[in-house]
């Protein structure tokens, strides 16, 4: 039995050592860049020495176990990432299968400028970030990443540092992306009020109170402006 555990260490001493942890030219070429790992999230790919590494959720200098010329294990996600193309030579990653798994998971490349949206949210770029996270909506209404509540905390964060502009832009994207929320509206008009436009902030408490009669700074707001 020693003598079998003896052999088998051996021979994978031998596979190991005799695959290469660098890669080819044509394979960097194929497969560096970002991939769009969840529908807001990028795991990036780069290469040092011929060496691939991973950039992900804050983390760099991730180094993959090389299984073979396509295939790597990442120790910090627990899977095994194999390198594929598709008839029309995009590149994806695609997550080796478990046993007993059902659901493929397979990350497209992002092309050289594609952004997605909380980098167009954090670059200022409001329009293309709504448009982005509509998308997301569109196709997964309960996804997390486009939860009202982070928006509206995101939001006061930005009010709270005196970064007004900033504060209305997150507070009407979230109007766009909650139009039936009573506190997407609430939270504009308090900005708005910050702000000292007090006939806006008006229009938008109002619609707040159409929504939910019981919104109580709104009728405070209300009446204490109707009074003068």
């Amino acid at each position: 039995m020693k003598f079998n555990y003896f052999i088998f260490l051996i021979s994978f001493s031998i596979i190991v050592s005799c695959s290469s942890s660098t890669n080819t030219n044509e394979f960097i070429k194929k497969t560096e860049g970002r991939y769009l790992y969840t529908s807001d999230e990028v795991l990036e790919v780069y290469f040092e020495n011929n060496i691939l590494q991973l950039k992900w959720r804050g983390a760099n200098n991730i180094k993959p176990l090389k299984v073979n010329a396509t295939t790597f294990f990442v120790k910090e996600m627990n899977e095994k990432l194999e390198f594929t193309q598709n008839n029309k030579n995009e590149t994806y990653i695609t997550i080796v299968p478990k046993e007993n798994d059902t659901i493929v998971r397979k990350f497209r490349k992002l092309s050289i400028n594609e952004k997605i949206p909380s980098e167009y949210l954090n670059n200022g770029n409001f329009e293309k970030a709504l448009a982005g996270y509509l998308a997301i909506k569109q196709t997964d209404s309960l996804n997390k990443i486009i939860d009202e509540h982070y928006f509206n905390k995101l939001g006061y964060n930005k009010l709270n540092n005196k970064e007004i502009e900033k504060a209305l832009a997150i507070f009407k994207l979230n109007i766009e992306l909650y139009p039936y929320s009573a506190n997407t509206y609430d939270s504009y008009a308090d900005a708005l009020k910050r702000q000292g436009d007090t006939i806006q902030a008006l229009i938008y408490y109002k619609k707040s109170l159409v929504i939910d009669s019981g919104n109580k700074r709104a009728k405070k707001f209300i009446e204490k402006y109707d009074q003068k």
